[in-house]
């Protein structure tokens, strides 16, 4: 489950349920209208931050084999990047929730993902 609270009154906004696992990274997209997880059931969520609803999951065919460490949106928001323990960081469209590269070569897992701030590199 993801909780969320206004940061100015600490009033309970709506919890983002449909995890299976402990979830382990969240991020906002740049605009604020979306929220990305990423847990240890290994899916990656996309939920609207207004009303809390699932917008598209990631996972499955395509999708990480161990636990999402970190989840992160593109600047333009086209794209969210996650890293897992699989030793993988993967790329997905943000609106249709397909995959897209898998980025390998770690010998570990991966921790921390992140964006440059051209949208250049992961």
């Amino acid at each position: 489950t993801v909780r969320l609270w206004d940061a100015r009154t600490g009033t309970a906004g709506p919890a983002l349920q449909g995890h299976s696992s402990s979830v382990m990274s969240v991020a906002c997209s740049p605009d604020g209208s979306r929220i990305v997880s990423g847990s240890c059931d290994g899916a990656v969520r996309v939920w609207d931050a207004q009303t809390g609803t699932a917008v598209s999951v990631m996972r499955g065919l395509g999708g990480h084999e161990g636990s999402v460490t970190s989840v992160a949106w593109s600047p333009d928001a086209s794209q969210i990047v996650s890293g897992s323990y699989d030793k993988t960081v993967r790329v997905w469209d943000a609106k249709s929730g397909s995959a897209g590269p898998v980025l390998q070569g770690h010998n570990g897992a991966v921790t921390s993902v992140v964006w440059s701030p051209d949208g250049s590199q992961i």
